[in-house]
């Protein structure tokens, strides 16, 4: 049975020997700390006390209490064995029963709790120690992710990158969930058991939203949402979330708007499958006009209209500025690579400017020009844009398109891996890919960045198995054999200078920058 606060009988389930079916009983009560409002209280008929499967649901179901009545031979009550959830502040999410109270068990009747009382002091001290969510505190996340066919090594790559992300974007991570499965569950992405654990280490870390290495289906996301009572939200939601907090310049903010919009509008029309639409005509259709639902579709329609179109217009102004540099005939290094590989500060360190650098994921977003000036009065513009990542959303590509299409105009792409990464080679294949996509073909010449934090010589011996040259921005070592390698690709015909004494290759100290 399930009671009420009152003690009213909400609910009678009837099993077997074996197992019993439990009802849908709705969503738990609103507010940090709180409990279900509903206490079990059922039979064993072999007199075992409180099974593993009662504790599960106790914290599963965040009941108030779990009751467990033995049976005797005479089939007349045994003890009674009492468990509720209990606040404790170092919860162990690897123990399944931590955080959970056991009474000492006691015949029925002699049981002298009040049970209102003993309820409300029960919540109140679960509500201390939860504690109320403060404003500037950081969200606190379990990652989920499951293999779906790759291997233990990748799945590791791809945890450690989506735990990057979640700090770029301000998350404690908690917890991680992870499961082995040949593909991922259509309706809840991770299996029923896994699913089951994954509840109950939420509710004992006291997390604010879990986060899924794969792309979440609508269906998987309400599916998850409504068994975890949490903000449940995919990759793509986070990289969109990082985005739109680095986007600064109005062209960054419209892009990553857009990007948002295109993603949730599918979702809404997900939604509008299960609606009521009042739109649809004839007997028991025509209404008064469109659901709040329709509505919605429609203004996000009408605003994805208007940020294309001013989209187009910056877009506009961003090849005239190309046309004019062009007549100018200045060369253009466009600094490119996986997010957080140190491209940004490659440029500080090359142009001697102040740029924003963070280690961060997407730290920067809105592309950034300075010039440098060769020796013998060349010129060429740098300019640093947004990063890469593997399977990057198709959506923030649509999104970012127009700005990226400006590397079509670069004489040379520097392309700047991270040496130090242990997926190194995937990040180098992962940026092509994108390049690819937006018909990028420019010729590149692969930086092999951060060779300080390797041991010495490792770095440069990568650098020449991919014919790419090694730096370490962030101490300023090996910038002059870059500019030389990319003096000789943006001048091949210039012999004299590449070769005389004293030119790039004998030293690097560039002279003062010309912010564009």
């Amino acid at each position: 049975m399930l009671l009420d606060r009152r003690g009213l009988v909400q609910h009678v389930m009837v099993g077997d020997g074996h197992s019993i079916g439990l009802p849908d009983w709705g969503r738990l009560r609103a507010g940090r700390g709180r409990l279900r409002g509903l206490r079990c209280l059922h039979t064993h008929l072999r007199n075992e006390g409180l099974t593993r499967d009662d504790r599960t649901d106790l914290l599963l179901l965040r009941l108030d209490a779990m009751v467990t009545v033995g049976v005797d031979g005479d089939g007349l009550p045994g003890l009674a064995h009492t468990a509720a959830l209990a606040p404790t502040g170092d919860r162990d999410p690897g123990d399944r029963d931590a955080g959970i109270e056991l009474l000492d068990p006691q015949p029925p009747a002699q049981i002298a709790l009040d049970f209102q009382e003993w309820i409300r002091e029960r919540e109140a001290a679960l509500a201390r120690d939860t504690g109320g969510q403060r404003i500037g505190d950081r969200d606190r996340a379990i990652l989920v992710s499951v293999t779906a066919g790759r291997s233990a090594r990748d799945l590791q790559i791809h945890v450690a990158e989506l735990r990057e992300l979640a700090h770029s974007a301000g998350v404690d991570i908690v917890d991680v969930v992870t499961q082995n499965r040949p593909r991922v569950d259509a309706k809840t992405v991770v299996g029923s058991g896994k699913l089951d654990d994954l509840v109950i280490r939420a509710f004992q870390s006291d997390v604010d939203l879990v986060i899924v290495d794969q792309d979440l289906t609508p269906t998987q996301a309400r599916n998850l949402g409504e068994r975890m009572e949490l903000r449940v939200i995919d990759r793509t939601q986070l990289i969109l979330d990082i985005f739109a907090q680095h986007a600064t310049t109005r062209d960054g903010k419209l892009q990553v708007e857009l990007a948002q919009l295109r993603y949730l509008l599918p979702r809404l029309a997900q939604r509008a499958e299960v609606s009521l639409s009042r739109l649809a005509g004839g007997i028991g259709g025509r209404g008064p006009g469109e659901t709040k639902l329709e509505v919605d579709r429609r203004r996000t329609r009408d605003r994805l209209t208007r940020l294309e179109r001013e989209l187009r217009a910056l877009a506009g102004q961003r090849e005239n500025r190309r046309r004019r540099r062009g007549r100018r005939d200045v060369p253009v290094l466009s600094i490119v690579g996986y997010t957080n590989a140190g491209k940004s500060t490659l440029l500080r360190a090359l142009t001697r400017t102040e740029v924003h650098v963070a280690d961060q994921m997407f730290a920067t977003l809105d592309p950034t020009s300075r010039r440098l000036r060769f020796p013998r009065e060349r010129e060429v513009i740098v300019t640093d844009t947004v990063g890469f990542i593997r399977d990057l959303p198709a959506d923030l590509v649509a999104a970012f398109r127009a700005t990226l299409e400006e590397l079509a105009d670069a004489s040379l792409l520097l392309h700047v891996v991270d040496a130090a990464t242990a997926a190194c080679e995937r990040r180098i294949e992962a940026v092509r890919r994108v390049l690819r996509d937006i018909g990028i073909e420019a010729p590149e010449l692969l930086v092999f960045n951060q060779i300080d934090r390797m041991p010495d010589g490792e770095g440069e011996a990568l650098a020449r198995q991919h014919g790419g040259v090694a730096v370490s921005a962030l101490r300023r070592v090996g910038l002059g054999g870059l500019l030389a390698r990319a003096e000789r690709l943006l001048w091949k015909d210039d012999e004299a200078w590449r070769d005389r004494p004293g030119g790039l290759t004998a030293g690097f100290r560039p002279p003062g920058p010309h912010p564009l």
